[in-house]
């Protein structure tokens, strides 16, 4: 990380503070270059895009080291996101304390997109005593499909109410990403989205104190 920062040529402070902000709040890229020469900086709205597309992907990776577990109940779902005026999926899981277990943007609604998502999950986290989902085929097929190959079978319910922790966790996601106005490239939306969940994370009270027992 220390070599990525040198490289940036401008003060850190103020490129970890933009960084944290965009990902942290509802606010543009232009809202962050007029906030910064409010404050006496120069700071061009695409250089802003450019250190978040950087640091964003570090900053989840040093967060996962000290990412607090999740339960064995999660909720799961997935959300929209339009990118390139085109809608893509955020698949995202919480456990029954509403903390977030994982997420992970596809471009398609399908089996297959969510196969991927809960064995990136399940490999990240652990294996869950039980899934709540809506009625949707798809990730039920998904999840039946990962039940076939293991020996500790995951219950799997498909009750709309219990997933409502879930659709309310969704909206912090949504309100930081609507003044985004669409964003117009795949891999940029899903290093923004990893920079999005990993504050929201952290917000949440994820993130374990140095020494301290997660």
């Amino acid at each position: 990380m220390a070599k990525v920062l040198k490289r940036l040529h401008y003060p850190l402070d103020v490129i970890l503070l933009c960084v944290r902000w965009y990902v942290a709040y509802s606010l543009s890229l232009r809202n962050l270059e007029e906030m910064m020469a409010e404050r006496g900086f120069e700071v061009d709205h695409s250089s802003v895009h450019r250190w978040v597309i950087k640091l964003v992907t570090l900053f989840e990776k040093a967060f996962r080291k000290h990412k607090r577990p999740v339960g064995e109940s999660w909720r799961m779902d997935e959300t929209c996101v339009k990118v390139r005026g085109q809608w893509k999926y955020l698949y995202r899981a919480v456990d029954k304390a509403g903390n977030t277990v994982d997420f992970l943007l596809r471009a398609h609604r399908d089996k297959a997109a969510a196969r991927c998502y809960f064995e990136k999950t399940i490999d990240r986290n652990g294996a869950p005593e039980t899934v709540t989902m809506d009625k949707s085929g798809a990730n039920l097929a998904a999840l039946q499909a990962i039940n076939a190959e293991r020996e500790m079978l995951i219950r799997v319910r498909q009750i709309k109410y219990l997933n409502n922790i879930v659709e309310r966790d969704h909206r912090a996601i949504k309100r930081r990403t609507r003044p985004m106005m669409g964003v117009k490239d795949f891999q940029c939306a899903r290093i923004i989205l990893s920079g999005i969940e990993t504050m929201h994370m952290i917000i949440k009270g994820q993130m374990a104190d140095d020494g301290a027992s997660a």
